[in-house]
């Protein structure tokens, strides 16, 4: 996940998967037609992803169109609006024509693998060695990988090196610490912390390393680890640390609060990269975003795109899975997190990245910690990340407590 226009709010297009994965099983098996000869010239495969925009455009065109080359085919790309390309593939998938490789939302990936209509990526002879376990659970269903990940992204805490400098704080590694600190750092020029609490899908993205960290349960959204963590988020509104307006804010909207300096420390992703390095007056550092207590560890939602290969024709299928592996060597996976701030997949290229850009290592770190978001719950998840922003709305508005908040989440969550 990153930006709204990308991959950020992946809720809508879940939705839509779940009323319609069930009813197209039966049709999802050899989606594309069989061919009775060899087709002259070089094989052509197509590429569909949602990367409109740049730098992940052109990034992932080059990419593909290099590993097409080493692999003696062709490939057409195509890039479809994020609120349109699942659409497109329910669409897609009923009539037999999904492209060759198919790259989807992480949290989508279930929701396709169920219908049948993927190849499962072992037997297909991708080399699946030295890849976060983690990574590979978010591209897997009933315990097969259909989808692969070149590179993958989540959250951290970033801060204003001049705001908290100059208050003398280092940035905070427990919630005791970021309670007080964003109290400290809260003047009538800006506020401590800001996170985006909205109900388009980037405000359970950035409630859930508060809520994982603590133990909490997305089967049991009203338990006492899930409150709590409750507590600590709607605590920095209701004593005036975060801004009330978070409940509407995205992720782009606190970023633009940051770089304008109207809060110390907020959390988002490495998406921002380019935005943040463009302000030349703005100092910024990143950390892992605080945990309960030290000692804890930070549990992320993992974010980013695994790239499938659809049941097509046995060329096809062979072609579009080397094509597949090349986009995952060490090499290309390097060039993605340059171009693109993303983590790479394979444990030996993320720590190399890490190693050169510093600002990428509190990513890095926390991928081997990091959750799929269908990791718990499977295709209940759009349901249930409704019910839990609706909660956190509701405790930060003051409507209701934490505990009556995620009580009415619970009821909600298991009746839909």
């Amino acid at each position: 996940m990153n930006t709204r226009s990308a991959t950020r709010s992946p809720r809508r297009s879940l939705a839509l998967t779940m009323a319609a994965g069930v009813a197209l099983t039966a049709s999802a098996c050899g989606s594309g037609p069989a061919t009775s000869s060899a087709p002259a010239g070089p094989l052509t495969l197509t590429a569909t992803d949602y990367y409109t925009s740049e730098p992940m455009h052109s990034a992932v065109g080059s990419i593909l169109a290099s590993c097409a080359a080493d692999s003696g085919v062709k490939v057409t790309h195509v890039s479809v609006a994020n609120p349109q390309l699942m659409p497109k593939v329910l669409q897609q998938l009923s009539s037999h024509t999904l492209s060759d490789l198919l790259m989807l939302d992480n949290p989508n990936l279930q929701q396709i693998a169920q219908t049948g209509a993927l190849v499962p990526l072992d037997t297909a002879g991708v080399d699946l060695s030295g890849f976060y376990p983690s990574i590979l659970s978010a591209g897997s269903y009933q315990s097969k990988v259909y989808g692969l990940a070149p590179g993958v992204n989540s959250i951290a805490l970033f801060y204003n090196k001049d705001i908290l400098g100059a208050a003398g704080i280092t940035p905070p590694a427990t919630w005791a610490e970021l309670t007080a600190d964003a109290a400290k750092l809260t003047t009538p020029r800006h506020y401590g912390f800001a996170m985006s609490a909205d109900n388009d899908g980037e405000g359970a993205w950035q409630y859930l390393p508060f809520f994982w960290s603590n133990g909490g349960d997305l089967q049991h959204l009203d338990a006492a680890p899930s409150v709590q963590s409750l507590q600590l988020v709607s605590g920095l509104v209701k004593s005036g640390s975060m801004s009330k307006s978070v409940v509407t804010w995205a992720q782009s909207d606190v970023n633009d609060q940051f770089i304008a300096g109207k809060t110390a420390m907020m959390i988002n992703g490495p998406w921002q990269f380019p935005t943040l390095d463009a302000a030349k007056t703005l100092h910024y550092g990143v950390a892992s975003i605080p945990v309960p207590t030290t000692g804890t560890s930070v549990k992320v939602p993992l974010g980013g795109e695994v790239w499938t290969v659809p049941v097509t024709t046995s060329a096809k299928e062979k072609a579009a899975a080397k094509v597949l592996a090349c986009m995952n060597t060490s090499a290309n996976q390097v060039a993605l997190a340059k171009a693109a701030g993303y983590v790479p997949s394979l444990q030996s290229a993320a720590a190399q990245v890490a190693k050169d850009n510093p600002a990428l290592a509190p990513f890095v770190a926390e991928v081997s910690t990091a959750l799929s978001r269908t990791s718990e719950v499977g295709t209940k998840y759009p349901t249930i990340a409704t019910a839990l922003e609706t909660a956190m709305q509701s405790a930060l508005t003051g409507a209701a407590s934490p505990q009556q908040a995620l009580t009415t989440a619970q009821a909600s969550a298991t009746k839909g």
